[in-house]
């Protein structure tokens, strides 16, 4: 009797270590795959990088479960990339450029199985891929922000002069929605603390180009910018303004360390909530948002450390003022209010591109009263920008399109 008892018992642990050793290898043979158009050395893509160690490393999963594949372009390229991560066994894979999505599309049609998920895009809410979703956030809540921050710095500098100087100068990639949407938002948040204020953009037809964004920069401090932001990924128009001496605004982190007497703060999308979400998701077999929007109210827009340096005094405080009232919904950002079209006409009515088509025909109102407030309801219908209006106050000194 002593015999079979000792012998269910050894089996019995012998089970539970089988078990253990499964789990453990189920465990240690999930993976995700992580597509970045350029390395760390753009701020952008460092950015979804870091956010990717973070979140798995928040989650336990070893740095060898992430499998970050850098330098892959918007064209076939990625495709291929896709499908060498689905054979090795990814069960997530994420990319983080626009013109990513399309291949991205195609691979999940392929891999039925694995996740796939991508910032910027505009596809899965009309495409109805079940394995194929959309992720973007509210960065316009922090591109006002540091709107407000740059309208700041311009009132000191202004203080005492005789002759003053309002005008901004914004180096933008292209005429997307997403860098409209991000400049005309920086501008409102400056106009708000500054009414004075002015902008003009440049763009370079380029996501990442040192030497374009550094010209560019440079073309609008000799034409009389005082301040500079962008949405450009490299570091050419903060270098730029170092150089110069003049206040920067830069976008996706802080670069305080290369440009500590010019850099004020950035904005830039927390995607750690996102990649915790998807990652678990893909692990666990739970469901994935369609279109997922993040907020500044659940951490996934987030501003840097304000330099004290290179800031207008009381910049934090006002930063902190005005958070308040984004997170509580009483400040709307495209208030229509606070704004009139280039020709000078209150915005009572407007169709976006929402479910976008070969021709971008706009299918959208997207014009939206709550209470008093007017204003136009930037990615509440997808999670992409949507917002393209020119308004006035702002000059475009050219135009750079993708095709």
């Amino acid at each position: 009797m002593k015999k079979i008892i000792t012998v269910i018992l050894v089996l019995a642990i012998i089970a539970t270590m089988v078990s253990v050793f499964v789990g453990c290898s189920k465990k240690d043979n999930f993976k995700v795959g992580i597509i970045c158009l350029h390395d760390e050395s753009s701020t952008y893509d460092a950015n979804f990088i870091n956010a990717a160690k973070e979140a798995a490393k928040e989650l336990g999963l070893k740095s060898s479960q992430v499998i970050i594949k850098t330098g892959i372009d918007e064209s076939n390229d990625c495709y291929e990339t896709a499908k060498e991560l689905a054979e090795m066994g990814c069960k997530m894979i994420f990319a983080d450029s626009f013109g990513h999505e399309s291949f991205m599309l195609k691979a999940a049609k392929e891999y039925p199985n694995v996740q796939f998920c991508h910032a910027t895009g505009t596809m899965a809410h009309t495409e109805n891929v079940a394995n194929f979703h959309n992720a973007f956030a509210a960065i316009y809540e922090g591109r006002y922000l540091a709107g407000v921050a740059a309208g700041m710095k311009l009132v000191e500098m202004n203080a005492n002069k005789d002759v003053k100087n309002y005008k901004m100068g914004y180096v933008g990639a292209f005429t997307y929605a997403e860098v409209i949407s991000g400049y005309t938002s920086f501008y409102l948040g400056a106009k708000s603390v500054c009414p004075e204020v002015t902008m003009d953009v440049k763009f370079t037809g380029s996501w990442y180009d040192v030497t374009a964004e550094k010209e560019a920069a440079e073309a609008l401090m000799a034409g009389g910018c005082a301040l500079i932001s962008q949405h450009a990924d490299s570091m050419g128009a903060p270098s730029a303004c170092e150089k110069a001496g003049v206040p920067n605004i830069s976008y996706n982190g802080s670069t305080v360390t290369a440009c500590p007497n010019t850099f004020i703060v950035a904005s830039r999308i927390n995607w750690v909530p996102y990649f915790k979400l998807i990652m678990t998701a893909a692990k666990e077999g739970t469901a994935i948002p369609t279109d997922y929007t993040g907020t500044i109210a659940d951490g996934s827009v987030v501003l840097t450390d304000v330099n004290t340096t290179a800031a207008a005094a009381g910049t934090q405080a006002k930063i902190d003022e005005v958070k308040a009232k984004l997170v509580a919904g009483t400040l709307k950002v495209f208030d229509t209010a606070t704004f009139k079209d280039k020709d000078g006409n209150d915005v009572t009515t407007y169709m976006a591109d929402v479910n976008t088509d070969a021709a971008f025909t706009p299918d959208t109102q997207v014009i939206k009263t709550e209470g008093t407030v007017t204003y136009f309801a930037e990615s509440a219908f997808r999670s992409a920008p949507y917002f393209d209006l020119e308004i006035q106050g702002i000059t475009r000194l050219n135009v750079a399109f993708g095709d």
